[in-house]
């Protein structure tokens, strides 16, 4: 099972939330749909690997987790990029970066060293200053429902381009996560469905089976033996 020790938001505008875990033993795992880029640092039978991973637009089963590994997760806000790696590839997929040595990694062209999750905001921002890490303001802006002079049309487009997935499916997938949050924390069906802004019961459980892979009851009651990937607190973006 994998266990997170510890999970911080951060001061940069370019990171949602900085988290790290282990895991003991394998138990059955299901990665849930998440709409943003996340760089993953992972330690498994002591090689340690930098992984780019995209928006995943559904659940995805991927057996049990691997036994003794470590990992930190640096997840950035919406509209956060690498530019050098177009975003419409990694949708629904991953990229492991090259190794240079035992302790470093290739990115840019340069060697960097793997960061911590103490250091992890000290390695974005020079990321940032690289050039390695770019921020499309419109995205944010757009999903708080903040005015702006584009054209719908416009916005999509910035949308595909930044996040490789429309706006759409950001926001339904973070409804759905925001829901899975409430039931998993025991809040009933019926409020589940008030406070994330779903029609009815069955268009929650349609939702809540694409992007998760679970329905509400099985949510609601821990029945099924899966452990569910990153998840937490958040709000959907209505």
């Amino acid at each position: 099972m994998i266990h997170f020790d510890e999970l911080r938001l951060s001061d940069s505008p370019f990171v949602e939330r900085i988290w790290c875990s282990h895991s003991e033993g394998t138990h059955p795992f299901l990665s849930i749909a998440v709409s943003r880029v996340e760089l993953v640092i992972s330690k498994l039978q002591g090689k340690m690997t930098m992984s780019i991973r995209g928006p995943e637009t559904r659940f995805t089963p991927v057996g049990d987790c691997p036994t003794d590994g470590e990992w930190v997760g640096i997840l950035l806000k919406p509209g956060v990029s690498l530019p050098h790696l177009p975003i419409r590839s990694l949708v629904d997929d991953s990229v492991d970066l090259p190794e240079a040595t035992n302790n470093t990694f290739q990115l840019g062209g340069s060697a960097w060293q793997f960061p911590t999750y103490e250091n992890a905001d000290t390695f974005v921002d020079r990321l940032v200053h690289e050039g390695l890490l770019v921020r499309d303001l419109i995205i944010e802006a757009a999903l708080q429902g903040q005015p702006n002079d584009l054209t719908t049309r416009s916005v999509q487009y910035r949308f595909l381009q930044s996040t490789g997935i429309t706006q759409n499916t950001i926001r339904q997938i973070e409804r759905a996560r925001a829901a899975t949050f409430l039931l998993q924390q025991g809040t009933s069906i019926p409020d589940t469905i008030q406070r994330t802004g779903y029609y009815d019961q069955p268009h929650l459980t349609r939702s809540l089976r694409h992007f998760i892979g679970q329905t509400p009851a099985q949510l609601l009651q821990h029945s099924r033996p899966e452990q569910l990937s990153f998840l937490y607190k958040t709000t959907p973006f209505l």
